[in-house]
């Protein structure tokens, strides 16, 4: 599943054809599905209709099995409400994160979670305490799934322990692979899925990276992992959503502009991401 990126046209608005077309060529290129607005797909900028908008356009050429948006709210109940909104339109589950307006302690996690569960759509779990510093622990998500609050969680602590460490206290958790760079690790630990960024400027050799992991080939998947690894990393820096927008471009898709706060990349990290994405293009990535 591809945490889309979200074009906009020059005068700062969602272009949603763009979108379509971006959301039709990743399943083209083999990606199982969506996410829209999650945070590479800039939520937190968006009004309230383009959010609606944005999950619209995406089911209308997906179809509502394969979109899973982001229903990240401040508070439980507008999250509850995003939730109904995905389920209105068509989607079978939704990715949540835990409060992050404050560092909220289990007990209002577990109240966050229990709230949306109520719309009675399969929620996933999404584990970041980087950037909410809310850390969804094993323990945590076992009580989570447990309590049947979540059926799955992406995880992007970037510990790779956790696959072993959830097994052991959520067996029937679905674990899915939150962070680019820990693919491979993950997979082997028990992942059944990816919630992906880079396939949104390389979908062909990522597809091919994950399906070669998910089948134990470590043969043709450790070649591509370390091809596309310089890449894969800036998936979990802060100029993530910059970083593959300018890959898209050099790619020959359509990346673009950010709303601000983000701009541009420029100096420095611009040199490092279009050299890595030359690097991978020219290995014949794709």
């Amino acid at each position: 599943m591809v945490a889309t990126t979200l074009p906009f046209t020059s005068a700062g608005e969602v272009d949603y054809d763009a979108y379509a077309e971006h959301v039709r060529w990743l399943l083209d290129n083999g990606c199982d599905g969506v996410v829209p607005n999650g945070s590479l797909g800039e939520y937190q900028v968006l009004t309230a209709a383009e959010r609606t908008r944005v999950v619209e356009t995406a089911v209308s050429v997906a179809g509502g099995d394969r979109v899973m948006p982001g229903v990240a709210a401040y508070g439980a109940l507008e999250a509850r409400r995003w939730t109904e909104q995905a389920g209105e339109a068509g989607c079978g589950a939704v990715m949540l994160l835990p409060p992050n307006a404050f560092r909220a302690d289990e007990a209002s996690v577990v109240a966050h979670y229990a709230e949306v569960a109520k719309a009675g759509i399969a929620v996933v779990a999404y584990n970041n305490p980087i950037d909410t510093k809310v850390d969804l622990t094993p323990d945590l998500l076992a009580r989570l799934h447990g309590d049947g609050y979540i059926r799955a969680v992406k995880e992007f602590s970037g510990d790779v322990r956790r696959g072993y460490q959830l097994a052991e206290s959520a067996p029937g958790l679905d674990l899915l692979v939150g962070s680019d760079d820990v693919l491979v690790e993950m997979i082997l630990s028990g992942a059944v899925g990816w919630v992906a960024g880079y396939p949104n400027a390389l979908p062909g050799t990522c597809v091919r990276l994950y399906q070669a992991a998910l089948r134990g080939d470590l043969a043709e998947a450790l070649p591509l992992y370390r091809m596309l690894h310089p890449l894969l990393r800036w998936d979990s820096k802060t100029e993530f959503v910059q970083a593959i927008k300018l890959s898209m471009d050099l790619a020959g898709r359509f990346g673009g502009e950010c709303r601000p706060p983000r701009f541009r990349l420029t100096g420095r990290v611009n040199d490092e991401v279009t050299a890595a994405t030359r690097a991978a293009l020219g290995a014949g990535a794709n």
